[in-house]
């Protein structure tokens, strides 16, 4: 059995929690999420709480159960409070501005790389070297900053590159000279 699936999710006030045919859709303060529910999966609203059960026996019945539990608690979550990714530019002469709705990178190449933010998702800029990327979507947001963190990762020997604020970078030592 499924430890997590079994847990009920608390529905918060303000919040309201619709099932139509194979989705779920979660509506609140924040905005509206919508999600398609699998097929070995049963999803139950009552006064204030959600209940996930499976309909079949089984590994992946189990894994479904705990996997939709989680999807609809993170619905939960984003409509309520939302999800923020942080990111760091490290190195000289790197810096990021926006733009409307663009994100201009400045990461050392002989051009500036241009990101157009995808929708639901906003990006606030501190100090051109501190990235913060905001939205009601976990997957969009994790999404959103791994592209972006794409454009130019941390690299092991000084550590230039944009990188997660609670990421560690293994540093390398550089080269050794003759002796």
């Amino acid at each position: 059995m499924s430890r997590i699936g079994k847990k009920p999710i608390t529905i918060p006030s303000g919040v309201e929690v619709a099932l139509s045919g194979t989705s779920v859709s979660v509506k609140g303060p924040k905005g509206k999420l919508q999600s398609s529910i699998s097929h070995g999966v049963d999803v139950k609203v009552d006064a204030g709480h959600v209940h996930v059960s499976r309909s079949g026996e089984g590994k992946q019945a189990g894994a479904l159960q705990g996997l939709t539990r989680t999807l609809i608690s993170n619905m939960v979550d984003g409509v309520t409070k939302g999800f923020e990714r942080v990111l760091e530019i490290n190195g000289v002469g790197y810096r990021a501005e926006l733009k409307g709705k663009v994100l201009s990178l400045a990461l050392g190449y002989s051009h500036p790389v241009e990101y157009p933010l995808p929708e639901g998702i906003t990006v606030e800029v501190e100090k051109q070297t501190k990235v913060t990327v905001k939205g009601i979507d976990k997957q969009l947001v994790g999404a959103t900053a791994a592209k972006i963190r794409s454009f130019r990762g941390p690299e092991p020997y000084k550590g230039k590159g944009i990188k997660y604020a609670d990421e560690r970078i293994l540093r390398k030592a550089g080269k050794t000279g003759k002796k």
